[in-house]
């Protein structure tokens, strides 16, 4: 007998995937989804988080569809395993988002008045304060930083730290002065490597101190610093594999060939990537 799959409806379709979801965790559901714990499924919330983020870049709808689901289906099925062992289902976790967007927006639900998206962002921090204190969670000595968690990748921290501080209008007038502090630093990173006996503890200091900085010129900018990097990322691999490609048309290998050999291939990849872009692209113009 045919196993029953819930139909999709336009008003029924998150609740199908709900069924879906347990019906996979059933006792005759599948092996492998019956295995995964909270622990297990890490990895794959932050996968597909990435992933989400390369459609995004990529400008692919159709991608971005498809990647969308596939995060939806990490918070449906750590749901489905808090709800086997009796602590939350999907209820309370949709619940508790539409209770928090409506407290947290009293200018929108409520009587607060905010004038621009800078104001939004105070309340917003205020309010947060005020649950933790309510929650019992608010810590003698409250920074505010408190918010921005130390779990996450450097550069996002680095970016949200600065962004909180900003807020309070401890901050650099514009990029242009950011870009003085990276000199700066570079300077005393410099020194550092310079020094007659160069500490790796302050050399390791100071590049951290190089990459903060960095950070805050994108942020100015009103850049991602995580999208840029990526960028540069994904641009370096493709020059380094036309380099490969142009050593191979000659019969030559990385290992084989010296490195001003390299250096001048890559060059000629830059220019001929330069020449192929159109002034506006900012590709065009990058190191």
């Amino acid at each position: 007998m045919a196993r029953m799959i819930p139909e999709i409806g336009s008003k029924e379709s998150f609740q199908a995937l709900v069924e879906v979801m347990a019906r996979l965790r059933a006792p005759d559901g599948c092996p492998w989804d019956r295995e995964q714990t909270h622990q297990t499924l890490k990895p794959y919330l932050l996968e597909e988080a990435y992933e989400v983020l390369h459609a995004i870049d990529e400008g692919d709808d159709a991608e971005l569809c498809k990647e969308l689901g596939d995060v939806l289906l990490q918070v449906v099925f750590h749901a489905q395993i808090a709800a086997e062992a009796r602590r939350f289902d999907i209820d309370d976790v949709v619940e508790a988002l539409r209770e928090k967007l409506i407290r947290r927006h009293p200018h929108v639900f409520g009587e607060v008045r905010a004038q621009d998206a800078r104001e939004v962002t105070r309340n917003w921090e205020v309010i947060k304060a005020q649950e933790k204190a309510a929650a019992g969670k608010a810590q003698a000595s409250p920074s505010a930083l408190d918010g921005v968690s130390p779990k996450m990748p450097a550069l996002i921290e680095a970016r949200q730290l600065t962004e909180r501080a900003a807020y309070y209008d401890f901050d650099w007038p514009d990029a242009a002065a950011v870009l003085d502090k990276l000199d700066e630093e570079a300077r005393e990173l410099r020194a550092a490597l310079g020094a007659p006996a160069p500490s790796a503890r302050d050399i390791a200091e100071e590049v951290g101190d190089l990459l903060f900085v960095a950070v805050n010129v994108a942020r100015k900018l009103r850049l991602d610093p995580e999208a840029t990097l990526k960028a540069a990322n994904h641009k370096f691999r493709r020059r380094f594999a036309a380099v490969e490609e142009a050593l191979a048309a000659q019969g030559k290998t990385l290992s084989g060939s010296r490195p001003e050999e390299l250096n001048a291939i890559w060059d000629a990849v830059k220019r001929a990537g330069a020449q192929s872009q159109s002034p506006a692209d900012p590709d065009a113009h990058a190191s």
